[in-house]
């Protein structure tokens, strides 16, 4: 899948659900020698040490925060590729937290970059949000910078011996903090609170998540964002699914809700190539090391945008049901 020499891999933020998901996915390859979880929740390194205590010769844990760089530094050395998942992303918590979310979310993206560079990293895969896109909250703000920081990276990198891409996608089913492990957590019969009745969102299984980043890493040019086409769902929908007998209860939308969400805007369908089960969003500015002339014929119609209002792929609630049964083990 990659290239000979890449070796070694490091993922921030490796403790949480994609962490889990990915390291368990790069486990059963042996596509990379060494796996490092670069993350600031000892007990959560702990515990994941213990769940994969059978690979421990090609597991390494380092205990760090994004916010420091000299620490990135330490940990990428000897690193091949990169894949930067750490970041505050409750929504409602950056309202209130504006400074933490975007020292962590930027300027964490920024110390990552750096790093990166110095340390002469091949290729950092920089995990985004379709809150990055038109954003109205801070948290998706932060994302939108970031995604900018890693694409604007490519042109800091010099002689292109570092290269950086991202992937954005909508909500992983089941991960943490999401609509369905709140949905698994209540008991039968418990009243459900709803923002809004006309609430979609972009339903992404954990499975495609970790596929797409490995498909990336070994197709990334530099500088493009890949997102990821996947099923819509109405939340009212996905509550009557998973909890027919409880009541619902509707509270109005929090701060910084959207009713839908997008992941490639009318702005970006410039610059935006449909490739049939993603789409790459090209860099607004060039760069010399990354060519993207033949998606040129590719790139959709001006004014189109993907969101999970308008996209004629829905989820209906059987494979949900489906998807749901076959993943109780991830949502506990």
């Amino acid at each position: 899948m990659n290239n000979s020499q890449e070796r070694t891999i490091l993922i921030t933020g490796g403790t949480g659900s994609f962490g889990y998901a990915f390291t368990r996915k790069l486990l059963q390859q042996s596509s990379f020698e060494r796996i490092i979880i670069f993350s600031r929740d000892e007990m959560k390194q702990w515990e994941m040490q213990a769940k994969f205590e059978d690979f421990s010769d090609r597991l390494r844990f380092f205990i760090g925060d994004v916010r420091d760089e000299a620490r990135l530094k330490r940990a990428f050395s000897g690193v091949d590729v990169v894949v930067h998942a750490a970041a505050l992303k409750i929504v409602q918590t950056a309202e209130y937290n504006p400074f933490d979310c975007i020292k962590t979310n930027i300027m964490g993206a920024m110390n990552v970059a750096n790093a990166a560079i110095d340390s002469g990293v091949k290729k950092v895969i920089a995990l985004s949000t379709d809150k990055a896109s038109s954003p109205v909250n801070l948290y998706g703000a932060t994302k939108l910078c970031s995604d900018k920081v890693m694409v604007g990276a490519n042109s800091y990198s010099g002689d292109g011996s570092s290269r950086f891409s991202v992937v954005r996608y909508g909500n992983v089913m089941g991960s943490r903090g999401s609509l369905l492990r709140y949905l698994h957590s209540l008991r039968d019969g418990e009243t459900v609170t709803l923002t809004d009745q006309r609430m979609t969102r972009f339903m992404l299984d954990i499975e495609d998540a970790t596929e797409l980043v490995l498909k990336v890493i070994e197709t990334m040019r530099g500088g493009e964002i890949v997102v990821k086409k996947c099923p819509t769902m109405k939340v009212v929908d996905v509550i009557s699914a998973l909890r027919p007998d409880s009541p619902i209860k509707v509270v109005g939308i929090r701060p910084g809700e959207k009713l839908h969400e997008e992941m490639v805007s009318s702005a970006e369908s410039l610059r935006c190539a449909d490739l049939g089960d993603r789409y790459v969003i090209m860099p607004p500015i060039p760069l010399p090391l990354s060519s993207f002339t033949d998606l040129q014929t590719l790139v959709v119609e001006e004014g189109f945008s993907y969101n999970s209002e308008t996209n004629p792929d829905v989820m209906t609630s059987s494979a949900l049901l489906s998807w749901y049964r076959n993943n109780l083990e991830f949502l506990k």
